[in-house]
C-alpha cells in the first residue's frame, strides 16, 4: 500500500508535509503543515501515514 503522506523541502530544515495525491500540504488540527522543523516532519509524516493505513482498513471492513 503506498504512503498518502511524504516531505518535500523548502529550505534547510524547513520541510513541508503533503498529500502526495493531491500535492497539497496536510494540515493537522486546521494547521497547515509549512515550515516544519526535519524532526517534526518526520515524525508527522509516520503519524499521518499509520492513520491513513487505519482509516483505509476501516472502510474495507
Amino acid at each position: 500500500m503506498a504512503h498518502r503522506y511524504a516531505l518535500r523541502m523548502d529550505r534547510p530544515n524547513s520541510w513541508t508535509v503533503f498529500d502526495i495525491f493531491t500535492g497539497q500540504p496536510a494540515e493537522v488540527e486546521r494547521k497547515v503543515m509549512v515550515g516544519i522543523k526535519t524532526r517534526r516532519a518526520e515524525k508527522l509524516v509516520v503519524e499521518l501515514n499509520i492513520q491513513d493505513v487505519k482509516r483505509r482498513d476501516d472502510a474495507h471492513r
